[in-house]
């Protein structure tokens, strides 16, 4: 069947990939509340589009941290990409750079960061770090990433613990006796799932904000957290001096009734006045949503289930259609909203309360 949006690889990823592995991506914490109002938020803010601009020729490039990519949309950290397709993330690394986006690597990848690292030379890649009890193992992935050439360190802030996931508790989830968790193998520990809705026992629900001192003093690469939902913890994040916030829910992986990420937006982006880039994942399902998100400040988005489903249909090929279709998206959005510059996406857009 012909793929011209994105909830077509979502079915098709629903069809044909295994029970197991489709639950475990699609899956929310407890009712899904969260996770489906990722998506529902996108579609109470309307735009105010402008007519007659000129827009026969649109720039939608864009900058992190000072790296040019080819438009405002990255891949997020998810984990297990060979539960999507047997390359797994060294697929996911070469469909990035033969876009030229940014691939956030997740600890949890079922490749290892040199097999990523090798996939695809010259790629911009970020690192994202879960802090552990054995803090060693944590140290030792830091200085791998950035000895391996990764640009950017990620830290995941809103997992002390995992989120009640039902269907991967009523399925039993783990891992196919082939698949290995491949950064943790080896000189690392081992992280065992507990029969207690899977929780990671190895990670470290102690963490602080004073341990954003410590990874400084890991490494030289520009430190990025993920998981920020308020304006206090914006405010925080700016004062321990991090690079970037994620706007981030953890695609509704976690606490249940929190916000949709493109609401939390609004208040990160004021309270950081600029100070700090900030960018958003959760939800992302057309351009038009991309070109919201901008509007109301982020930098650029990350998707993440997309990205799975991309990998599901035709592995590189596939993601690389999937982010193909985002970026067509994207740049017919902005012509129609009257924008032709993605570096400056100043709209006027009316937020629309629930009924």
């Amino acid at each position: 069947m012909a793929m011209v949006c994105l909830s077509d690889f979502e079915a098709y990823a629903k069809k044909y990939l295994p029970k197991i592995a489709w639950d475990f991506f699609a899956a929310g914490a407890d009712d899904c509340s969260t996770r489906d109002e990722n998506i529902l938020a996108y579609k109470r803010i309307h735009f105010r589009p402008r007519m007659l601009r000129d827009v026969s020729m649109m720039d939608i490039r864009t900058k992190l941290l000072g790296t040019k990519i080819s438009f405002p949309v990255g891949i997020a950290p998810t984990g297990f990409h060979q539960l999507a397709w047997p390359d797994g993330e060294k697929s996911t690394a070469r469909a990035a750079k033969a876009m030229n986006i940014c691939y956030i690597a997740s600890t949890y990848s079922t490749c290892t960061l040199e097999e990523i690292s090798a996939a695809a030379p010259g790629g911009l890649r970020w690192f994202q770090l879960y802090i552990h009890r054995n803090r060693a193992v944590s140290q030792q992935l830091v200085q791998q990433a950035e000895a391996l050439g990764f640009q950017g360190l990620v830290l995941t802030a809103d997992l002390p613990y995992t989120g009640k996931r039902r269907d991967d508790v009523r399925n039993g989830f783990c891992l196919p006796p082939h698949m290995k968790l491949k950064n943790l193998e080896g000189a690392f520990e081992v992280c065992k799932m507990s029969s207690s809705f899977h929780s990671l026992h190895c990670l470290d629900p102690s963490v602080t904000w004073n341990d954003i001192y410590w990874l400084r003093r890991l490494t030289r690469l520009p430190i990025i957290i993920k998981g920020i939902l308020t304006k206090e913890d914006a405010e925080l994040a700016v004062r321990h001096g991090v690079q970037g916030i994620i706007v981030s829910n953890h695609g509704g992986r976690q606490l249940d009734g929190g916000p949709a990420t493109i609401d939390a937006l609004v208040e990160v982006v004021e309270a950081v006045q600029g100070r700090v880039e900030v960018y958003l994942d959760g939800g992302i399902r057309k351009g038009s949503d991309v070109l919201k998100a901008l509007a109301l400040g982020a930098k650029c988005v990350f998707i993440g289930r997309p990205a799975l489903w991309g990998l599901a249909y035709k592995g590189e090929e596939g993601l690389q259609d999937v982010l193909r279709i985002l970026q067509d998206e994207f740049r017919l959005s902005m012509a129609l909203a009257g924008k032709c510059f993605a570096g400056c996406l100043v709209l006027v857009i009316q937020r629309f309360c629930k009924q």
